[in-house]
């Protein structure tokens, strides 16, 4: 191994991590990856790997000392941030403030700094045990509840009266890291997302992305597509709010995911942040292909104290994620591959669509395909 390389520690091994340890090895860096032994992908394609757990941030630091990294980074994970942030703090690297590792994925955290700051989002409460009618005063029916801290539409239920919402607070807490759960007015309104990166507290707003979920209860990502299909004259109140919310969230540095509502009103309504790149791909992959913006080599740069290059490396194209969910998902891939193989950026499927989906983490696999350039 050239020991003149550069060496970059990679926090989490997964398949969504693995592109960005192909693309730091690209860069020419030696990829220390940390993350628990589970047989992953960037267990292999990591130049060195630490079996690890992510959480295990003292650990993790004295490898990084042992070792000399240059920078640390993750993308697509809440539980990752902390880490991040922690090592980049003691390595002296430019990252974002300690308040910002709660705020950021915290959920109600995230709403009181959101509220403070007069960021249109929906009223709110927290609760490790459902709260009484009188609490609920003035927030209406339906809503939703879901854990302070976990992403991946884990324990998120729509629930349109008491006696649901009494079943739904102790099954989203008990999900939860600290064991509570957070009550928000239903909103409705089409689903979008806005994926940027920050430098030195300056926010460059990279693309659009409209979700597609299953809809009540649990609201599960079914798939994505960039560029989103916003009116233009929204397209600066969209800029406003989002960057208004990263401001909140002490966001200064790195790429961030922030999902909100357009209301049939024509108001935008910030659902949550995250202090990362957008999961599902939608980092690692659609903003590549629908902007020809290298963004995992941005989010390297800046972890390593350089500005972003936000040159676009490719003719920008349409680009969609597709999940699978059942045994006619995968049909229409095998029907993709066999009539369009060309638009195939990327597939992952197990060859298998049984089982219940109650999750991100319980869907079966997903294809992501390019379109006509834009």
């Amino acid at each position: 191994m050239n020991e003149t390389k550069k060496k970059l520690a990679i926090i989490g091994a997964n398949e969504f991590q693995d592109p960005l340890i192909r693309t730091a090895k690209r860069m020419g860096f030696e990829t220390h990856v940390f993350a628990w032994q589970a047989g992953d992908i960037g267990e292999r394609t990591a130049d060195v790997f630490h079996p690890i757990s992510i959480t295990e941030k003292e650990a993790i630091w004295d490898v990084c000392r042992q070792v000399g990294v240059a920078a640390c980074c993750s993308i697509g994970s809440d539980l990752a941030v902390h880490t991040v942030n922690y090592i980049q703090r003691r390595l002296g690297n430019p990252c974002n403030p300690e308040i910002c590792d709660t705020v950021a994925t915290n959920k109600y955290a995230m709403r009181r700094a959101l509220s403070q700051a007069g960021v249109s989002c929906p009223r709110f409460l927290t609760a490790s045990q459902t709260p009484s009618p009188q609490d609920l005063e003035g927030m209406g029916w339906p809503l939703i509840v879901k854990p302070t801290d976990r992403s991946g539409s884990r324990g998120i239920f729509k629930v349109d009266g008491y006696q649901q919402l009494k079943a739904a607070v102790p099954q989203s807490a008990a999900l939860s890291f600290e064991k509570k759960a957070i009550i928000e007015q239903f909103i409705t309104g089409t689903e979008y997302s806005c994926e940027s990166i920050s430098f030195a507290g300056k926010h460059h707003i990279l693309a659009l992305t409209k979700k597609f979920t299953t809809g009540a209860p649990h609201f599960i990502e079914t798939g994505h597509i960039e560029p989103a299909d916003i009116p233009a004259d929204m397209l600066p109140a969209v800029a406003a709010q989002v960057q208004a919310a990263l401001d909140a969230l002490h966001i200064v540095y790195g790429a961030s995911h922030a999902e909100f509502l357009l209301t049939p009103e024509g108001e935008v309504r910030i659902v949550e942040v995250g202090a990362r790149m957008g999961g599902d791909c939608i980092g690692s992959d659609l903003v590549y292909l629908s902007t020809g913006i290298d963004y995992m080599a941005a989010v390297i740069q800046a972890a390593c104290g350089q500005a972003p290059d936000l040159t676009p490396r490719r003719t920008p194209r349409r680009a969609q994620i597709r999940f699978i969910f059942t045994d006619r998902d995968a049909a229409e891939l095998e029907q993709a591959r066999r009539t369009a193989p060309e638009s195939i950026w990327r597939a992952a499927y197990s060859g298998r669509a049984n089982g219940p989906v109650t999750d991100s983490a319980t869907r079966h696999g997903y294809w992501i395909t390019e379109g006509a350039p834009l």
